[in-house]
């Protein structure tokens, strides 16, 4: 027995890396899942893996980030299988550079795969779960969003990446607001793991050990997916959590942490003259960076 057990899922960019591994282990957990990639022949080679290990589910190549294409999506879950119950929005890519050279185009391939990506197809996944309440059916949705700590604490030569993974974290808790009404629960990740993707990037830093736990691994992230979009976690909503190896760090960001004030308008010297109020230790500088233990 999975704690998925009669779930359908749907796993957006699941033809491999860390999609692929969520795919995986919510078949491996019971779930009947959806795999949707871009690339279909890499869609199909994940839905035999699944499928091999005694798994159910279909392939599915359409373009999340496409309007159309999301509501078909989530159409064809519906119609394969009965039901949507989860939601894994994992599709992504990367068109780093500097803020000072970045090409408009890789702006707005980011913006619309990342944001809008995640976008798409959660409203027509809400849609349907709202109109399943309505009618006085019992819904127990599940979206479960991919951010990045490049999002939460900012990244150099990143801006639309960091831009996209800020607005989906900030979209996540937004979302959990507004569909709790509706049995939807709304939580993101922020995984570290070793991807084509973060390949070049991270370098020998994350590549396999000879012996032990290879904290970088892409299924290393699945369990915490699984247990997101689990009936055990139906009252978790509007989270941020990172997860790497056998870490999970809960996040919470944007909170007031200094205030000044006065009983009349400020001017720019009174501001001045009271910043070591405001800034206190922390500084005035660039925030830290929030990794480690």
């Amino acid at each position: 027995m999975g704690v998925l057990d009669s779930k359908v899922a749907i796993v957006t960019g699941a033809g491999r890396g860390i999609g692929r591994a969520e795919a995986l282990t919510l078949s491996g957990e019971g779930a009947t899942v959806v795999v949707n990639d871009l690339d279909e022949a890499a869609a199909t080679t994940t839905l035999t893996q699944i499928t091999e290990a005694g798994g159910h589910g279909s392939a599915n190549s359409d373009d999340v980030a496409d309007w159309d294409g999301a509501e078909a999506l989530v159409k064809q879950a519906i119609a394969d299988h009965g039901q949507l119950d989860i939601l894994v929005n994992n599709a992504g890519f990367l068109r780093d550079g500097m803020s000072f050279k970045l090409a408009e185009d890789a702006w707005d391939e980011v913006i619309r795969v990342h944001l809008r990506g995640h976008f798409a197809p959660s409203r027509f996944a809400a849609a349907h779960w709202r109109e399943r309440s309505k009618a006085g059916e019992p819904t127990a949705g599940r979206i479960i969003n991919t951010v990045s700590e490049a999002g939460l604490y900012g990244g150099t030569g990143q801006a639309n990446y960091v831009a996209a993974k800020a607005g989906i974290a900030g979209m996540t808790i937004g979302l959990a607001r507004e569909l709790k009404s509706y049995g939807v629960t709304v939580n993101a990740i922020a995984p570290r793991a070793r991807t084509q993707m973060t390949e070049a990037v991270l370098g020998d830093m994350a590549a396999p050990p000879e012996h032990g736990f290879d904290e970088w691994d892409p299924l290393n992230i699945g369990p915490t997916v699984a247990w997101l979009a689990s009936d055990a976690a139906a009252d978790v909503s509007g989270q941020v959590l990172i997860v790497f190896g056998g870490r999970i760090h809960l996040m919470e960001g944007w909170t007031m942490s200094a205030e000044i004030e006065q009983s009349e308008r400020w001017t720019a010297a009174q501001i001045e003259r009271r910043r070591a109020e405001l800034f206190g230790e922390r500084g005035p500088g660039l925030p830290r960076m929030g990794f480690g233990r």
